[in-house]
Order: structure tokens, then sequence, then C-alpha cells
């Protein structure tokens, strides 16, 4: 057993897996503590190096590309310090650092390990139901479907379109840019029919926009991770670009349908008193030049397919 503690966290390699565990001091990031222990298996590593500096060095973990679905979903983004397979070491413990990444180069050479990306998901991401509140509104993954429920400061557009609610099926992929404190992010959710969307994140209805908290909002890098982990892995794609969109001449005549029942007239009436105040409320937004007519367009295709 190699093994290394710090504040920052701790590594620990058995020869097959490393564990790594976030520390539980308050200047490590909100983000790794709430992503919680990660165990890589050794198949998913590519690589480990040790980056000594003047007051301290840092132990980095490669993954093979393909392999985690948090990295996918981020795509490199995280800040350094919300990066789980980064660690801050002491430089007294300096030696403790290499030995333990000497350890794992050594078995990666005994156990062969490929090189090429994988074509499965090796980590499993974070477990469901999670969900995250941000600066424009709380977003949920239970395994099944994504909710988003808008804040009071949400644009009026996504307001009156009021909650969405995202079928796993109906997603072709997942966009997630951080809010870096200078610049805004997003966490965008593209569907089959909102593929070719030009709306920006603050006013899609598909979207958070995240221009609050910094820290707070890198939480929905969970909820982007997570529902990463449960769409197709990016090998599926026959020209391995799993963010491209499948042709509809390529997808075949859909299967048949069976009818919906018809909702009970009570339940009819107050579903369509709501679908006509936010088609009203879209309607004054776009006489009031807040909506384009192109943002208009889409924005009420969003709110009919809901009813």
């Amino acid at each position: 057993m190699a093994e290394i503690i710090q504040r920052d966290g701790s590594w620990a390699f058995d020869g097959s897996t490393v564990r790594i565990t976030p520390g539980p001091h308050r200047s490590v990031a909100l983000f790794r503590q709430t992503y919680g222990e990660v165990a890589v298996p050794l198949e998913a590593v590519s690589g480990v190096v040790y980056e000594p500096e003047r007051k301290r060095g840092r132990l980095r973990l490669r993954l093979r590309e393909g392999s985690d679905p948090l990295l996918q979903a981020t795509g490199g983004r995280l800040p350094d310090e919300a990066d789980p397979y980064r660690l801050t070491v002491d430089l007294d413990r300096s030696g403790v650092a290499e030995y333990v990444a000497e350890e794992i180069r050594q078995a990666l050479l005994l156990e062969q390990t490929p090189k090429e990306p994988a074509t499965a998901y090796l980590l499993p991401g974070p477990p469901v139901p999670v969900s995250v509140r941000s600066s424009d509104g709380t977003v949920s993954f239970d395994g099944t479907q994504v909710r988003i429920d808008w804040n009071d400061t949400s644009d009026r557009v996504k307001r009156a379109t009021g909650p969405r609610i995202i079928a796993l099926g109906d997603l072709a992929q997942v966009e997630w840019l951080p809010n870096s404190g200078y610049e805004d992010g997003f966490l965008r959710f593209v569907t089959r029919e909102t593929v070719f969307s030009k709306l920006p994140p603050e006013k899609d209805p598909y979207a958070l926009d995240l221009w609050g908290n910094a820290r707070r909002d890198l939480l929905t890098a969970l909820v982007a991770t997570a529902v990463t982990a449960r769409l197709p892995h990016p090998s599926t794609r026959a020209d391995g670009h799993a963010d491209r969109p499948r042709p509809v001449e390529a997808a075949g005549p859909p299967p048949p349908r069976s009818p919906a029942p018809a909702p009970a007239p009570a339940q009819a009436s107050g579903h369509h008193d709501v679908l006509l105040r936010r088609l009203r409320e879209l309607g004054e937004l776009h006489r009031d030049g807040v909506l384009t007519d192109e943002e208009f367009a889409a924005t009420k295709a969003a709110v009919l397919r809901d009813f």
C-alpha cells in the first residue's frame, strides 16, 4: 500500500485502485468536498506526475480519454483547486509523493494498461438523485429526468415557460462552462429538437445561466456529470463524436406510440389556462421588444411541447 495524507486530502494505492479522498479542511474546494471520495481503477489511469514547486508540490493523476464522465462533462475546465485528481503536497512530504507516483507508474507498466481512449466509462460519476441550487435556478436529476425550477431572479422568458422537465431519452448532450467570476458560465441541456438552437443562456429555457457565486455555481458540474454518465458513451458514435446529433435518416422511423389517456376535464382546463397565460406573457415580451422573433418562436415552441 502506497499512501500519502495531506491537509488537501489523501491518496492511497493498493496495486489496483487509486483511492482519492478530499481533506476536511475549509481550504479544500467545496466542489471536491461535495464530490467526495473517488476510486480510480488502474485501467482508467494513463499516467501520474509529481510537480515540485518552490513552496509545495502537486501530484496529478492523468486519466484515459473517455474513462471518466466528470472529465467528459467538464471538458477539463474545472479550476485546479476543484480538480479531484490533483493533490497539493508539502515540501517535507515530497519524497512520499514521489514514491506514490512511482508505485502507480510501475503498476501501469506491469499491467500493460491500454493507452488508447476507453470505450466505456470506467468511473460511475456522482450517485443520483442529485440536486444543486445555482444563481439561475435549481437543477435536479433523478436518473431518468432533469428538472429545472427557475429563481425569481431568472430572466422573464424562462419564468414564463415554467419549470423545465427533460427526459433522459430526449437528451443529445450536456454542455457545461464554469462561472469564472469574470465571465458567466452555463449548464445547457441539448435535446434532439434544440440541438441547433442559438438562444443565449440567459434566455434559453433549457440552460442555466451561471452568473452568481462561482464557488456554488461550480456544483452544477455534479448534475452535468451524473447526466453524462448515463448518456451513450462517445465511442458509440460511428464518427467518434458523441456531441453531434444523429442524422434523422439514420434513426429510422419512430416506433408506434400508444395513444395517451385523455386528461380529466378539470385537469385539462387547468392546463389550458396555464398554457394561455404563458403564451400571453411571451407575446407581451415579444411586443415589448424583449424577445426577438427567433427567441419568441423558439421559446413558444418549448412551451407548446411541454403541454
